[in-house]
């Protein structure tokens, strides 16, 4: 277990440090290795304002926002695959993302709240809404996968009808982009928020792992474990909610990460919890920062939408995981 993570450890630094450097204007990695010593240190390195400036207030930020939004979003998938005993489950998939997503544009663009309610709180109110869709029609459908992208399409729908008829032209631009995933608005006010809530959701998750273990094996097996299955289903559902809510709220809907992020730790360390959920965790960080940079370079002088950049990459390597699983079957 420590080896797996000390290894994901170094390779989310080093994609952190890659974010630091990588950009329309490229930085050296002694200036990064300046800028934050002067800053986190109290050094007194001499480095170009312009450069120390994009670092401090851009990209670090950026970097810590995309770690945590990788991360939270890799152990909602965790916790749903476990929780409902379906590996093809996430919150992108089961329409959380698009009632966050329905929430957050609700507060943005119509002025629900009448500016109490911040869009944080508007997305986990769309996202346990969303959820609660979801459940009731599985309820009565017996598909949760067909239940969530029907919710999915719903509350996509309900966010083109709050933007088509309330925003105009280039505050509707603006947030479709938005909706897309984007990281360039992201400021060190939306770290303060971030960081507690992800590492709340991961320390959460990680107190539930046997819980975990035993939800693999179903509800009935957890019970005679002596797990308390109603609270601690409420609690982890209620956590997804939060950890896909607040990272919608700052960055927009990201697909993918919650999917395949958790088979590939799986393929990696196994399927007990206590290890594989801060694993998922790092290597969410370490695919959402490095999407994040790829999103800046691949068109020269544009920034693609990072959900883009995740759907690219994850729809391929999911196709690779349901040819690989039914060759094993």
């Amino acid at each position: 277990m420590s080896r797996s993570l000390l290894i994901a450890a170094g390779i989310l630094l080093a994609a952190a440090m890659i974010a630091l450097m990588v950009g329309e204007s490229p930085i050296a990695l002694d200036t990064v290795y300046k800028t934050l010593a002067n800053r986190l240190l109290g050094a007194s390195h001499v480095v170009d304002a312009i450069d120390a400036g994009i670092l401090w207030e851009y990209r670090l930020s950026r970097a810590i926002i995309a770690i945590c939004c990788g991360s939270a979003l890799a152990v909602s998938g965790v916790v749903l695959q476990s929780l409902l005993r379906n590996v093809l489950v996430d919150p992108y998939i089961l329409g959380i993302s698009a009632g966050a997503s329905a929430g957050a544009v609700a507060v943005a663009i119509i002025g629900i709240g009448a500016g109490a309610v911040s869009m944080s709180f508007g997305a986990f109110a769309g996202s346990l809404l969303a959820f609660a869709v979801v459940l009731l029609l599985s309820r009565f459908t017996g598909h949760i996968i067909l239940a969530g992208i029907a919710s999915a399409q719903l509350f996509h729908a309900l966010s083109a009808l709050m933007i088509t008829k309330s925003a105009n032209a280039e505050a509707a631009r603006g947030i479709m982009f938005w909706l897309l995933g984007n990281l360039s608005g992201i400021r060190w006010e939306d770290a303060w928020l971030a960081v507690p809530v992800a590492v709340i959701g991961l320390l959460v998750a990680l107190y539930h792992a046997r819980a975990l273990d035993a939800f693999t094996f179903g509800a009935e097996s957890a019970q005679s474990l002596g797990i308390p299955v109603a609270r601690v289903r409420l609690i982890l559902i209620f956590v997804t909610a939060m950890l896909t809510a607040v990272m919608v709220s700052m960055v927009g809907s990201i697909g993918f990460v919650g999917l395949v992020i958790p088979h590939a730790a799986r393929f990696l360390v196994g399927v007990r919890h206590a290890v594989l959920i801060p694993v998922a965790a790092l290597m969410g960080a370490v695919f959402l920062v490095l999407s994040d940079v790829l999103s800046r370079i691949v068109i020269p002088g544009q920034v693609l939408p990072i959900g883009v950049v995740t759907a690219l990459i994850g729809a391929p390597a999911f196709a690779v995981i349901l040819i690989r699983g039914a060759r094993n079957r």
